[in-house]
């Protein structure tokens, strides 16, 4: 039998997108279209997905777009209800909603004397509301819609949740404490379901991209005349492949965790997908 990861075949399942607004779920949303997965994208503006469901339709596959906040409750039950009406229950769960926030971050890599009278953003004046918000975005926006859609998974006979971690999760990069433990707590909740489901025939797993340029951390990678910054060097020099990685590279571990023939007895796994990066002390 062929177990070609390339050639998962997803036709008929309805796959639910969160975070599809992004660049990377976005273009998450089409690869599950392509292998023949129905895809609702959700987001919680409606633009972006209008337009890559526009776009997944143009290319002959079926979607359609939700607009919902994943840290409502009721949001996210609607949808589900919406979703199971329109397209079917819920067999593929990707969780991308996420992201970090500057008043969760601080200015500098290293707290140094002086610091405290200094005209910076210390660890001591990281902001409560911005540090409470990067962790209900990335772990509530992780739970809620789980439980919202892993029920019309175990009342069909199961499914497959894939949730999105990522190289902070195994070593905090510096400047985004809040970022760092909202991931780390993403990869401790990915194994967590992954226990609590594996008699319901559902599997549970992630995926951690390593450094991808996107929108989200252009100004991080970039300066405004688009040459690299010295985060960006030193991002770099850390990634053994020494590039970022490209969009698409994300396909093939998202479509091997989906391939039941091919990754049918994988659950509570994170898989790096990353150039080396979480593979390289430095030396």
């Amino acid at each position: 039998m062929k177990n070609n990861v390339l050639e998962t075949n997803l036709t008929g399942k309805v796959a639910v997108v969160t975070g599809a607004g992004g660049v990377l779920c976005g273009y998450l949303a089409k690869v599950l279209a392509r292998a023949g997965a129905k895809v609702a994208l959700v987001n919680r503006s409606d633009a972006a997905i209008n337009q890559y469901a526009a776009e997944i339709i143009e290319e002959g596959g079926i979607a359609k777009a939700y607009k919902g906040n994943v840290l409502s409750r009721e949001d996210m039950e609607s949808i589900a209800q919406q979703v199971l009406e329109d397209l079917g229950p819920c067999d593929i769960l990707l969780n991308g909603a996420g992201g970090n926030n500057p008043r969760a971050t601080t200015d500098k890599e290293y707290f140094e004397p002086g610091d405290l009278d200094a005209d910076c953003k210390t660890f001591f004046d990281l902001d409560d509301d911005g540090v409470n918000m990067v962790f209900d975005l990335n772990y509530n926006g992780t739970l809620i819609p789980t439980q919202a859609f892993a029920k019309h998974m175990i009342q069909s006979g199961g499914g497959n949740i894939i949730n999105i971690s990522s190289m902070n999760a195994f070593l905090p990069l510096t400047k985004i404490p809040a970022y760092s433990g909202a991931k780390a707590a993403v990869s401790n909740f990915t194994q967590w379901l992954a226990v609590h489901f594996s008699k319901c025939n559902i599997r549970v797993n992630a995926i951690a991209p390593g450094f991808f340029a996107s929108k989200q951390n252009q100004k991080l990678l970039f300066n405004d005349d688009g040459t690299p910054t010295k985060r960006t060097e030193k991002i770099l020099a850390g990634t053994p492949m020494g590039r970022f990685g490209r969009t698409e590279e994300l396909a093939g571990g998202l479509l091997f965790l989906l391939n039941d023939d091919a990754a049918g007895f994988i659950t509570g796994v994170v898989l790096p997908i990353d150039g080396g990066f979480s593979a390289y002390s430095g030396v």
